[in-house]
């Protein structure tokens, strides 16, 4: 039997190296995303003890250049805010890049790998087609060699 060869083996190892790679970009855009929402959570929190802060501030004596202070270090905080919000809005949208590009990669694979099965098959039909052709001419030569000892049998004696 022949052994089979896939004639874009070589395309599709390349596609394999392509979607691991993008396998690793997509789990690092994923790390990215996380690590600006954790700063962005960190920022929340950080506002809140400023805002909290700032009731005690109220509460207690007034004392006006402290609660300014305060003020203007939320009014920093919401900015800070906005700005890692736009951060994580940003590495969403390279998440959602590089999913597209993983799912792309993806999808050139198992076409790849889909007509390397389809060649597989067409390869085992073909040997199967010449093993029963061989198969054949075993029979047919057999069957000659007695009918030819058949004929020289019965005409030699009488």
């Amino acid at each position: 039997m022949a052994r089979f060869r896939f004639s874009m083996q070589n395309l599709l190892n390349i596609k394999e190296q392509l979607e691991n790679q993008k396998k690793m970009e997509y789990a690092t855009a994923q790390e990215q995303v996380r690590r600006q929402q954790e700063k962005l959570e960190q920022l929340k929190l950080s506002k809140e003890e400023l805002f909290e802060q700032g009731r005690k501030l109220r509460q207690t004596t007034l004392d006006f250049l402290a609660i300014k202070e305060n003020d203007a270090s939320l009014v920093v905080m919401d900015e800070r805010i906005r700005k890692q919000e736009y951060r994580v809005e940003s590495a969403m949208e390279d998440l959602e890049e590089a999913r597209l590009a993983l799912q792309t990669a993806m999808q050139e694979r198992k076409t790849l790998e889909k007509l390397k099965e389809k060649a597989y098959r067409n390869f085992l039909e073909e040997e199967r087609a010449a093993e029963s052709k061989e198969v054949d001419e075993l029979v047919s030569y057999t069957y000659g060699l007695r009918m030819k000892e058949n004929t020289d049998g019965g005409s030699s004696g009488y």
